[in-house]
């Protein structure tokens, strides 16, 4: 069986006996509460509680990118060859939704008291574990913007061209969304994590992308609810 083709786990956890702004981020190709379980032994006084988690068959890499990304900020590892990290919880969830953004399969599972939290008004249980259903990858012909328009970088007004359905020309490079915002970013408007959804940051005819988008999103919603054969 080729391994490489089958989804892992890319984890954060947490311990009641470390500071609060301690966390500890890994990988396991098997689910992560039996990761967690066997972690749980005397090096630590209380056992490790799932934060969050990344399913994806792109476990290996993914986990790579979060620590670069952690590395980025500062000199963030509680010992260089150890995946225990002095950021707090929330900070690391919010680089695993950024990095899940720009993974098509990547599902983000979100845990209180080791038990996925489900959504709001779902009473049922969740399927899969799943916490937030992946969209597209935003592209501009979804939100109806041709090739050759421009769009505004909303932090310093930078106008950029369309050069492709998922891509961007800036004094005459070419860029994604994404890593443009990361890298033009002025200082005092970084955000932690270091890593950017790119549809919030511009506008096209004074609308955000994202917003573009999602008004996009839920008239269609709204056209599937209405084309649904009534049911006595």
């Amino acid at each position: 069986m080729n391994t490489t083709t089958e989804p892992g786990y890319v984890y954060i956890l947490t311990n009641p006996s470390f500071r609060e702004d301690w966390v500890k981020i890994g990988k396991s190709a098997r689910p992560v509460d039996i990761r967690s379980k066997e972690l749980d032994n005397t090096a630590v006084p209380l056992p490790f509680e799932i934060y969050a988690t990344i399913k994806t068959v792109k476990f290996n890499e993914v986990e790579k990118l979060v620590h670069k990304t952690i590395d980025r900020l500062t000199d963030l590892r509680i010992r260089q060859n150890r995946e225990f990290f002095n950021v707090p919880p929330q900070v690391a969830l919010d680089i695993f939704k950024d990095i899940a953004q720009t993974i098509d399969d990547a599902v983000i599972t979100e845990y209180r008291d080791n038990r996925p939290i489900q959504e709001p008004g779902n009473d049922c249980p969740p399927t899969n574990n799943k916490r937030v259903v992946k969209r597209e990858r935003f592209r501009f012909s979804l939100v109806g913007i041709p090739i050759g328009e421009y769009i505004t970088f909303i932090p310093t007004g930078i106008q950029v061209k369309v050069a492709s359905d998922n891509s961007i020309e800036y004094d005459g490079r070419i860029y994604k969304l994404s890593p443009f915002v990361g890298t033009f970013m002025p200082e005092d408007k970084r955000n932690t994590s270091g890593a950017y959804q790119g549809a919030k940051y511009f506008t096209y005819k004074g609308k955000v992308l994202e917003e573009l988008r999602r008004e996009i999103e839920q008239d269609d919603e709204e056209l599937e609810v209405q084309s649904e054969p009534a049911t006595e």
